[in-house]
Formats: structure tokens, C-alpha cells, sequence
């Protein structure tokens, strides 16, 4: 069995924690929460020996490197990442509804990365840019900021409906009567930020080091180098308006919302709008 292969059944796996999370959220089954987790973990390790499986392809074609380094591969990476989050706080908050918001995103990150048209599955020599230590590093604290980002957001989703449901005061029996309460969600949602922020940051300084080493500058204003430092302005702002104003609630769900379009955007919409020094990654 070859690593996509098993990229297809870590797929299909989140496709069904996907629904079973969603019918603990609508039908409020406690028992079905055990099964969600339980396949969604099964999905996290089978795609876990995939990514290692992967690398180790690479290296039987003689061309050896980790698998970050193009669309496919990111994606699939972001999948993972963003399960790895979701796992360790499900764990952590002990509240499974809250996958309903987040393990759908994982799904089709990988349903995009292996349906798309023109996606290319295969295991390519590196970009002279991209045969650098700094690979690794760069990548890696940049998904694990895009993984809290989309966590964030999933709870964004969440806190709005819960507060729509509120304002229309709606019995507790209906489909947002099984969300935690607003303050819970809330700082849920903040401490996530501040976490993808410190990643993010990470990501950024790592990147503007390869970006020296590979092109003789820090910064050269690349689309993608824009964006991204524009993502992180509306974080800074959204952790800075909490610190400084007080603001929390909606306020802060919508900003963690919008902050994951521009999290998008800076992933899917340079690669395939704007051409740069990162035009790499679309392939």
C-alpha cells in the first residue's frame, strides 16, 4: 500500500468523524461522541504513517526531501496539523461539539488536495529555492499557525450561532441548545489566536531568514510576503483590540473569521492570482 492510498482512507475517515460529529451536534447523543474521537484518531495516525511514507518514497526516487513542498503536500499537511490541534484540545476543553466546527475543514483540505483538476499528486525534485534547512522550520511553524487560525474560526462559527440563538431566545432543545456557553467559547477562541499568532510570527521570521539565504534579502515585498504580513497585522490587531479595548464576543469571533479569509487567501489566492518568488507553491 502506497502513501496516497492511505491518504485516501485518512480521508475517508474524517469524512465519517465529520458526520458523526455533526449528528452528536444535532441529535445531542452522547455516545456518539466516543466513536467521533475514536475515527478521528484512527484517521489522524493512518495519515500520520502516510506523511512518513511519503518522505520515504521520496527518497527510493533519489530525490529525498520532506513532503511540504508543493499544493498537494501542503494541504495535506494542513490537514494533519489542524487534526493534531483539534485532538489535543478536545482532550484538553473535554467538549466534543466542538469538532463539528473543525474536523469538516481537515476533510476537505484533503478531499480538495486529492479531487482537485490539476492538482499534482506527484513526488517532485526540489525548487533550487526550496533545497534549504530552513524547508522544514519555515513550513511547519506556518501550518501550525494556519491549523490554530482554522480552529479559531470553527469556534468563530460557533460562538455566532450560539449568540443568534440567544438573541431570538430559542429553546435549549434546538440545534445550538448542545454549543458550550459564550464566555467558554469566547475564550476558547482568544487563547487559540494568541497560539496561531506565536506560530505565525515563528513562520514569518523563519521564512525572512531563507528568504536571505535563498534570494540575498530579508523582505523583497512578494505577494505572498504581503499577505502573509497582512495576516498577521489582523491578528496583532484583533489580540491588541482585547488587551487594550476590552473586546471580546462577537467582535472577536467575526475578527477570527475574517482573519481565516486572509489566512486563505494568503495560501490559495497568491498561488493562483498573483505570480511571485512563492508561484512554486501552486504547482
Amino acid at each position: 500500500m502506497n502513501s496516497s492510498q492511505l491518504f485516501g482512507i485518512a480521508t475517508l475517515a474524517y469524512l465519517l468523524s465529520s458526520a458523526l460529529y455533526t449528528a452528536l451536534l444535532i441529535f445531542k447523543n452522547k455516545k456518539i461522541g466516543p466513536y467521533a474521537i475514536t475515527v478521528t484518531i484512527f484517521g489522524f495516525l493512518v495519515q500520520t504513517v502516510a506523511l512518513g511514507l511519503r518522505w520515504y518514497e521520496s527518497y527510493q526516487q533519489g530525490i529525498g526531501h520532506a513532503p511540504l513542498t508543493n499544493m498537494y503536500e501542503s494541504l495535506v499537511f494542513f490537514s494533519w496539523a489542524t487534526i493534531l490541534f483539534y485532538i489535543i484540545l478536545e482532550f484538553k476543553v473535554k467538549n466534543r461539539v466542538i469538532g463539528a466546527f473543525v474536523v469538516p475543514i481537515a476533510f476537505v483540505a484533503m478531499a480538495y488536495a486529492s479531487l482537485a483538476k490539476g492538482m499534482s499528486q506527484q513526488i517532485e525534485p526540489l525548487n533550487p529555492a526550496l533545497q534549504s534547512n530552513w524547508l522544514i522550520a519555515h513550513v511547519i511553524t506556518c501550518f501550525i499557525g494556519y491549523s490554530a487560525f482554522a480552529v479559531a474560526a470553527g469556534l468563530g462559527v460557533m460562538y455566532l450561532l450560539k449568540k443568534s440563538a440567544i438573541n431570538k431566545n430559542l429553546p435549549p432543545d434546538t440545534l445550538t441548545g448542545s454549543l458550550p456557553d459564550l464566555q467558554f467559547i469566547d475564550h476558547l477562541t482568544h487563547r487559540t489566536i494568541v497560539f496561531g499568532f506565536l506560530w505565525l510570527s515563528a513562520g514569518i521570521i523563519s521564512g525572512a531568514v531563507w528568504a536571505n539565504e535563498a534570494w540575498g534579502t530579508y523582505w523583497s515585498w512578494d505577494p505572498k510576503e504581503t499577505w502573509s504580513i497582512i495576516t498577521w497585522f489582523i491578528y496583532a490587531s484583533t489580540l491588541h483590540a482585547r488587551f487594550t479595548r476590552g473586546w471580546r464576543g462577537s467582535r472577536i469571533a467575526w475578527l477570527a473569521i475574517i482573519g481565516f479569509f486572509a489566512v486563505f487567501f494568503t495560501y490559495f489566492g497568491v498561488n493562483y492570482l498573483l505570480s511571485g518568488l512563492h508561484s512554486y507553491g501552486s504547482q
